[in-house]
């Protein structure tokens, strides 16, 4: 049994009680999707993609558009593929396998990253840097990244394996769109019911589903092991701390 092991069983990809690898409900993406507003023949790119979920949601909302899925994972982007045929879209979303700050795409009419910002060497600055200069003077981009709710506690930073300048706040945030010449169109941030419903089907339910399913399965002491970190270090520690802000900038 390995650690590797474990967490490749428990990872987000293969999950599929996760619509979507962040904390968000049906609503707020709704809402996000609206203020993200794009037009017939958008072109749309997603930097850290994942499988996809928000950035085709974006194209079906969008006559005539297509979507680029940056993304590294390629159990993601696998099952991404899978997502875009099924619901036929696999002509319009493509996905590549290249790290985010490589893509080189510009000109796009809306960019998009959620909880992606450390795919650039100098974090959320950098990732705004970048969004700005791949989106097309007045296209938009929706930016979504972890801040602090409050003051993080010591359980606050050992439950994330976190130090206390990993993330700031909101307002700092919001600074940093601005200088990087993105104007705010809308600020909302991922609710406690949110939140608790993500962890709830990521790691935790994930694992404790998998575990009751495979009593005598070797890696069961190892799942449920991690699993009781995962709640300790959630209920614990970061559960109110830790805040998801999602940001609708326009270039």
């Amino acid at each position: 049994m390995s650690a590797e092991e474990v967490r490749a069983l428990m990872s987000a990809p293969g999950n599929e009680g996760l619509t979507w690898n962040t904390p968000l409900s049906e609503d707020h993406a709704a809402r996000l999707i609206a203020a993200c507003a794009p037009g017939p023949g958008a072109r749309i790119a997603d930097f850290g993609s994942g499988w996809g979920e928000l950035l085709m949601r974006l194209v079906e909302a969008a006559p005539g558009s297509t979507g680029d899925g940056i993304e590294t994972d390629p159990e993601a982007v696998a099952r991404g593929v899978r997502l875009a045929d099924g619901r036929g879209l696999g002509d319009r979303v493509r996905f590549h396998e290249v790290p985010a700050a490589e893509h080189r795409g510009d000109g796009y009419d809306l960019v998009l990253s959620i909880g992606a910002a450390h795919a650039w060497p100098g974090g959320t600055p950098d990732a705004l840097k970048a969004l700005r200069a791949a989106v097309r003077p007045g296209g938009r981009v929706l930016f979504g990244d972890g801040f602090w709710e409050r003051e993080p506690s010591p359980a606050a930073l050992e439950g994330l394996g976190a130090e206390p300048d990993d993330f700031g706040t909101l307002l700092g945030m919001v600074r940093q769109a601005e200088a990087a010449g993105l104007r705010p169109l809308q600020v909302t941030v991922a609710d406690q019911r949110e939140w608790d419903l993500f962890e709830s089907a990521a790691n935790i339910g994930r694992g404790e589903r998998w575990a009751l399913a495979n009593p005598g399965h070797p890696l069961h002491a190892g799942v449920t092991e991690a699993v009781d970190a995962r709640r300790t270090g959630y209920y614990g520690g970061y559960r109110g701390t830790l805040g998801l802000a999602y940001l609708v900038l326009s270039a």
